[in-house]
C-alpha cells in the first residue's frame, strides 16, 4: 500500500507559476504510476498528467501539454507537478494518485489516492 499527502498549492495570479508535491509513503513507492488529477465544484474528476513507475514515460492532457511538467523522485518517495503560465480556468482541487499496474488518464484505475490540495488562480 501506499499513502499519498499533498501540498504546495495555494492562490496565484494568472501567468504565475506552483510546483505541487505529493509524499509517499510505502516500500514499493518506486513500482507505482503515478498521476495527477483535478476536480472543479461541480466537475468530474480530470486527468491532467501521469508518469510510469520507471520515470521515463509522461503522458499530459492538452489541456496543460506544453505548460506543466511530472517529475518523480524515488529516493524521496514523492512525485511533482510544476506548473507554469497559470490560467483560471487551471482553479481546482488537484489530487495525486498511485497505481502498481495501470499508466493512463482512467482516474477509475488508480487505487490510492491522496487528499487533495487547492490551486486558485486569479485573473
Amino acid at each position: 500500500q501506499v499513502q499519498l499527502v499533498e501540498s504546495g498549492g495555494g492562490l496565484v495570479q494568472a501567468g504565475d507559476s506552483l510546483r505541487l508535491s505529493c509524499a509517499a509513503s510505502g516500500r514499493t513507492f518506486s513500482k507505482y504510476n503515478l498521476g495527477w488529477f483535478r476536480q472543479s465544484p461541480g466537475k468530474e474528476r480530470e486527468f491532467v498528467a501521469a508518469i510510469a513507475w520507471t520515470g521515463t514515460s509522461t503522458y499530459y492532457s492538452d489541456s496543460v501539454k506544453g505548460r506543466f511538467t511530472i517529475s518523480r523522485d524515488n529516493a524521496k518517495k514523492t512525485v511533482a507537478l510544476q506548473m507554469n503560465s497559470l490560467k483560471p480556468e487551471d482553479t481546482a482541487l488537484y489530487y495525486c494518485a498511485a497505481d502498481e499496474g495501470y499508466f493512463g488518464r482512467s482516474a477509475i484505475e488508480y487505487d490510492y489516492w491522496g487528499q487533495g490540495t487547492q490551486v486558485t488562480v486569479a485573473s
